[in-house]
């Protein structure tokens, strides 16, 4: 079984999530990705700003129809941080002997050696990565040699230029954030 997890806080879900989730499920042939929205994420200071219950909700209502994907309560379960390390020990546990691979955008990739635990996440999992704005070519070079080409594939993408916060931010502003989010997501969101 060749299973992919795609962690993060999805604060909320865009469509430079779901474009990485379904070209990650293409291209690595996956036969499930599981999408885990974090309680509180270690590499960042403040949020989620959406409760967890309804990050869960919007994930479900954009990979609806797609039966390759399924959103994952394994870190909203526990105590936070949500570590990588932990919860791809735990997935490991549960599907013995599956193939797996951690799917993070290219702007995570120059972070990853920081990351919590590294040699336990790579003694579990190869890395996917697809490219992120932002991220220039020498730097994402840098960063995957220094993760090691044996540990990682590379997902072809075309990049997005959306975020998480630049959804939040077109929310506070009074702006319609419609065409940053998949179908049945805007719908979701709470609006001030």
């Amino acid at each position: 079984m060749r299973i992919g997890v795609f962690g993060g806080s999805f604060d909320p879900p865009h469509i430079g999530h779901h474009a990485l989730a379904t070209a990650a499920c293409d291209q690595l042939e996956l036969d499930r990705l599981l999408l885990v929205p974090c309680a509180r994420s270690p590499h960042k200071d403040d949020g989620p700003y959406l409760d967890g219950e309804l990050r869960v909700r919007m994930l479900e209502a954009m990979i609806a129809g797609d039966a390759r994907m399924e959103v994952s309560r394994r870190e909203l379960d526990r105590p936070p941080p949500s570590y990588a390390a932990d919860t791809l020990e735990m997935i490991a546990a549960d599907h013995p002997g599956a193939d797996l691979w951690l799917v993070i955008g290219g702007d995570q990739l120059p972070a990853f050696p920081r990351w919590h635990a590294i040699d336990r996440i790579l003694a579990r999992c190869r890395l996917a990565v697809a490219g992120r704005p932002g991220v220039d070519d020498e730097t994402f070079g840098d960063a995957a040699a220094a993760v090691g080409a044996e540990n990682l594939d590379l997902i072809a993408l075309d990049p997005l230029p959306v975020s998480s916060s630049a959804v939040r931010e077109a929310i506070a502003e009074g702006r319609d954030p419609g065409l940053m989010l998949p179908a049945g997501v805007s719908d979701l969101l709470p609006r001030p």
